[in-house]
Order: C-alpha cells, then sequence, then structure tokens
C-alpha cells in the first residue's frame, strides 16, 4: 500500500476518535464526578494515544523513516520533526496509558484524568492541528 494513503487513512480514524474524545472531555468537564464520564474519558484517552502513535509511524513511513517500531520511538521521531512539541507529555500519556489497566484503583484514576486535562489535552490538540495542516497541505 502507498505509505501517503496509509497515513492518511489512519489520521482519518484519527480525525473520528479525536472527535469522540473532545466529546467524552465535554461530558467529564460537565460533571467531573461521574463516574461513567470519567471512564469513557479514560477509554477515549487510551484509543486517542493508541491512534496517534499509529499516525506518527505511518507518516514518518511516508517521510522515509523506516526505524520506527514503537510509540517511544514514534514520539523521539515526531519530537525532532516538530510534529509534537511537548515530548515530554508524550511519554507520559505512553506511561500512563500503560497504567489504565489499574483504574480500580481511585487513585490511579484521579491522576490520570488530572494528566488528561491539564497535560495531554493541549498536547493533543497542538499534534492534531499539526497533522491537521500536513494532510491539508496535500489538497
Amino acid at each position: 500500500m502507498n505509505n501517503e494513503i496509509r497515513w492518511l487513512q489512519r489520521f482519518q480514524n484519527l480525525e473520528k476518535a479525536y472527535s469522540v474524545f473532545i466529546r467524552q472531555m465535554d461530558e467529564y468537564e460537565s460533571d467531573p464526578n461521574r463516574e461513567s464520564f470519567q471512564l469513557a474519558l479514560t477509554q477515549a484517552f487510551e484509543i486517542i494515544v493508541e491512534l496517534s502513535w499509529k499516525t506518527i509511524k505511518d507518516y514518518l513511513e511516508n517521510e522515509g523513516y523506516d526505524e520506527v517500531y514503537n510509540g517511544k520511538e514514534a514520539i523521539r521521531f515526531a519530537f525532532q520533526r516538530e510534529l509534537i512539541h511537548e515530548a515530554e507529555v508524550w511519554m507520559n500519556a505512553l506511561k500512563t496509558r500503560n497504567l489504565t489497566s489499574h483504574l480500580y484503583n481511585s487513585e490511579v484514576l484521579h491522576e490520570t484524568l488530572a494528566f488528561i486535562r491539564k497535560q495531554f489535552y493541549p498536547a493533543l490538540q497542538d499534534f492534531f492541528t499539526r497533522m491537521k495542516e500536513l494532510r491539508d497541505s496535500l489538497s
């Protein structure tokens, strides 16, 4: 498959997941103590983190980078290529995503939600805008 088509298709999926994430973020903000909103936002976070690094990987492969095998490598290269500006936040997102299986622990849940709201959400918005610009520049 053509690498450009692949990353554009992945970005389409990211766009859909981004819409869901924004909707879940809005619901969570409307009632942060509601458990169903907390869990829905966390699940949307898991999905958007996974799709983000895979979109980065596909984009970088289209640009000739063949040595991107996992999320950490994707984040490093994305930072070098200025696709993202907050590499530490993204590395923490990968780490936090791996902790979401422990959401039964209320402390982990609240730390995850605080991270999503205060650090990840602004970084995601920045990344999404940058990727959208790259996609739109192809037209």
